[in-house]
């Protein structure tokens, strides 16, 4: 398992490869992966969005994060977990968050993919503050069952 909170882009292909490379080792148990990539877009409801600035709680989002990923490896058996999460400034087009787990099955990592990323967005200790076309705005957390019962 690995977390990262960054300031900064990064390239979410790039660190894919280097957790499998280095912490999973092309473990020969890995049957299945599955990747979430949320990116940042330039509207946001009934806004045109120029950018976001996004803030956390340094050392509490951190133990969040670890404990919905740990929940989920037990829960599914997972191999692997790797999240980053940007904080900062962000504009259009900027990988935002990157959630991915390996497994055995591919139901497995569906689901603990899927799970981490709902519980992110809908409780995770993250702050956003939009810059619109109508001013700045906070953003209010998904509910957690509204977002799921979108995708159904």
């Amino acid at each position: 398992m690995k977390i990262e909170i960054i300031d900064d882009k990064f390239d979410p292909w790039q660190s894919l490869v280097d957790y499998k490379k280095n912490e999973l080792q092309n473990d020969p148990k890995i049957g299945a992966s599955s990747i979430f990539l949320g990116t940042m877009r330039d509207f946001n409801e009934d806004y045109d969005v120029d950018a976001m600035h996004l803030e956390h709680y340094p050392g509490m989002t951190e133990k969040y994060l670890e404990n919905i990923v740990q929940t989920a490896i037990k829960k599914y058996k997972l191999i692997g977990g790797l999240v980053i999460h940007r904080v900062g400034l962000l504009e259009p087009t900027d990988p935002i968050v990157l959630v991915a787990t390996w497994s055995d099955h591919r139901d497995s990592s569906f689901s603990a993919t899927r799970d981490i990323m709902e519980s992110l967005k809908s409780e995770a200790p993250f702050w956003k503050k939009e810059s619109t076309d109508k001013g700045f705005r906070w953003v209010q957390p998904v509910d957690k069952t509204e977002s799921s019962n979108e995708i159904q």
